[in-house]
């Protein structure tokens, strides 16, 4: 397994990618959301603009794109846009996932957004879903961003991907965005899916023993939504 920014190699021999973007805007995003004096609605407005930095990264090299001639007002012009016919699909898991893909929309010209609830047991560090709004299959060739704020133990992202992989998606059209990762869970995702890609705004190397990232930025469910 490897880690690297854009403009470093990050891909290991099974394809198994990890990326950090190196940009001044996501580091200033997540200092943001480190700051325990960070009020609810800043902390929320800091998760979205940290999730719409990185799902642009994410995409530079993965979505589809068609060339066509179109008229503008001084004439034809050959243009190259995103193809409509591979849909993009926005899997954010509740809650704190909300807040991380609250401003995707802006950056993608069109999505469609399935929600998956997924809660972890405080005593087990175990995940269970309460709430499964995926599509019965998802469309053929469709991308998909699955949106998980903090990457710890991984127990969470690796439920919702053998889901996704339940309801018809392969792992090269899965991409992971997130707001903090942790090794144990990026060695669980390398281990289960050695394909997948994983995009995160911080790396931080430790997981305590209630499985909360150390740094990190705390409970983003709560912080996100003052609970």
């Amino acid at each position: 397994m490897e880690i690297g920014n854009h403009d470093s190699a990050a891909a290991s021999t099974d394809g198994f990618k990890v990326i950090v973007p190196a940009h001044p805007l996501i580091s200033h995003w997540v200092s943001v959301l480190r700051d325990q004096d960070t009020l609810s609605h800043a902390f929320r407005n800091a998760m979205g603009e940290l999730g719409r930095l990185l799902v642009y990264e994410a995409t530079r090299d993965w979505l589809p794109t068609t060339v066509r001639e179109i008229q503008s007002p001084m004439g034809p012009a050959v243009v190259e846009s995103i193809n409509h016919m591979e849909p993009i699909i926005i899997v954010p898991i509740l809650r704190a996932g909300l807040a991380l893909a609250e401003h995707v929309t802006s950056v993608l010209p069109s999505t469609r957004t399935f929600h998956l609830g997924m809660a972890r047991d405080e005593r087990t560090l175990q995940p269970s879903v309460y709430l499964n709004k995926l599509p019965d299959r998802f469309p053929e060739g469709c991308h998909i961003l699955l949106m998980d704020p903090m990457l710890a133990t991984g127990g969470t992202v690796t439920a919702a991907v053998d889901l996704l992989k339940d309801h018809g998606a392969e792992i090269t059209q899965i991409r992971i965005i997130s707001a903090v990762a942790a090794p144990p869970a990026l060695k669980k995702l390398h281990r289960k899916f050695p394909g997948i890609c994983v995009y995160t705004g911080a790396m931080d190397q430790n997981v305590n023993e209630k499985g909360f990232i150390v740094p990190g930025l705390g409970d983003a469910g709560d912080r996100s939504y003052g609970t």
